[in-house]
């Protein structure tokens, strides 16, 4: 009779008390995975096989496994805290040396490359100045934090409705009949010269704003003049359209009709569509005006493009009031990196005080076919092996990658309740086979004091 069965029970009950410990001491690690420990009996073979009497001579702790259950997921005011919902891990390089990681709490050094606790950089998919990520190869993560830059105004789109009921705007002979108006000339600071006026701000190549406003003049023929019949398309009703950038009157081209300052005329049915703008912009874009912005008036350096094309389609004219249903342009001024947050899907998007948003990278994640055959370095932090199989990289999302919350860590999947009571288990455990040790002592001190 010998010691080996209670003794090898002893040190598999103190390996499980020590995964226990050391699962529960982790409860609060972030991204932390609790592990459990397996045990095999042993048994002593002959050569010629084992017989059917044989008794086992122990246990042994077969492996120590760790459970890569989602843990849960808090939220946090921090953007650069990332939790991972579903499979994958962060992948993480350390001048070149790439470890994996569950633990998402990141910053950013002094460099913009963001990074953990221990230093390691984040990898994925880096983007250039306009947006397009490089999806080949994962690099460290860089948040470009720099201006962006300037974009000078190209184009206007202007929604409108012009009242078709407005008048001519002048004077009206009252003893004439039908009335007759007798047209007073434009002027920017007389409203009675114009009939309807709109305003939007533009930009130049430096990204300085300017305030360009468009003016509507009613010509003939007037509303109290019957409407032709024509098929529809050909213009039955016609509008003088002013322009003026920071109050400074713009003349018209060369080629415009009188008055000579009025950059063209804009045409419509007897139905109140658009059919086209005198002179248009280009033979492609018949609903569009080129309005020519003096090189005084914007940048300190040549303005690149000199011409905004102003956009009327889907311009109306019905018997209703004036409105501005929609005007918009395509310029803006530099802004400054204001915050950033980081999408299911990995990419991380920043948001500037111009308004604009920008991607500035996407996150990669990186699966194995077998996460338990990686190694534990410490730190949250695992190197694949031979047996975890070659890293999976891809963005979030993809394939049997998770998807990415930010804002939140994911908890440590330590059962708190379940591990005090394996403790207790593995305690009596202990207990049973130090009681067998101490029966066998019993035995042992029987057989010697027979006399």
């Amino acid at each position: 009779m010998g010691f080996q069965q209670g003794l090898s029970g002893l040190n598999a009950a103190s390996k499980s008390l020590d995964v226990i410990g050391n699962n529960i001491s982790n409860a609060n690690t972030v991204g932390f995975k609790m592990a459990q420990a397996q045990f095999a009996d042993v048994f002593a073979n002959s050569l010629s096989g084992a017989g059917t009497s044989g008794v086992g001579i122990g246990v042994k702790v077969q492996s120590v496994n760790q459970l890569f259950t989602q843990g849960n997921i808090s939220s946090t005011n921090n953007p650069l805290d990332i939790a991972i919902n579903g499979s994958g891990f962060f992948r993480m390089s350390t001048n070149g040396a790439i470890t994996y990681s569950r633990n998402g709490q990141f910053s950013l050094d002094k460099s913009g490359n963001i990074v953990n606790s221990q230093g390691a950089s984040l990898t994925g998919y880096a983007a250039d100045t306009n947006g397009v990520l490089s999806t080949g190869a994962a690099v460290p993560l860089t948040i470009n934090t720099s201006d962006i830059a300037p974009k000078q105004t190209d184009t206007v789109n202007a929604l409108l409705n012009l009242d078709s009921r407005s008048l001519v705007p002048g004077t009206q002979v009252p003893v004439a009949n039908p009335p007759v108006i007798i047209p007073v000339a434009f002027s920017l600071t007389d409203p009675l010269s114009y009939n309807n006026a709109t305003s939007v701000a533009v930009f130049d190549s430096l990204g300085n704003s300017h305030v360009l406003q468009t003016f509507f003049v009613r010509v003939d023929p007037s509303p109290t003049a019957p409407v032709p019949r024509v098929p529809t398309g050909t213009v039955t009703a016609e509008w003088d359209v002013f322009a003026a950038v920071d109050g400074v009157l713009i003349n018209g081209p060369a080629t415009a009709p009188a008055p000579t300052n009025s950059i063209g005329k804009v045409g419509f049915d007897n139905m109140g569509k658009l059919v086209a703008a005198t002179p248009n912009f280009a033979t492609t874009d018949p609903n569009a005006f080129a309005i020519a912005i003096p090189v005084s008036t914007g940048a300190v350096t040549p303005i690149s493009t000199p011409t905004i094309k102003y956009d009327m389609t889907g311009m109306t004219q019905y018997g209703s009031a004036f409105s501005v249903n929609s005007i918009k342009q395509d310029g803006y001024t530099s802004g400054k990196l204001s915050k950033f947050n980081t999408a299911k899907d990995g990419t991380i998007v920043g948001s500037y005080t111009n308004g604009k948003t920008a991607v500035l990278g996407q996150i990669a994640l990186a699966n194995f076919t077998n996460p338990n055959g990686l190694q534990s370095l410490g730190d949250n932090q695992w190197t694949e092996t031979a047996t975890s199989g070659p890293a999976l990289v891809g963005p979030p999302g993809s394939g049997s990658m998770g998807v990415l919350t930010s804002n939140a860590t994911e908890d440590s999947n330590t059962d708190l309740t379940g591990e005090l009571v394996n403790m207790i288990t593995a305690q009596r455990v202990y207990q049973a086979n130090a009681q067998t040790i101490k029966t066998q002592d019993q035995i042992l001190q029987t057989l010697v004091n027979l006399r």
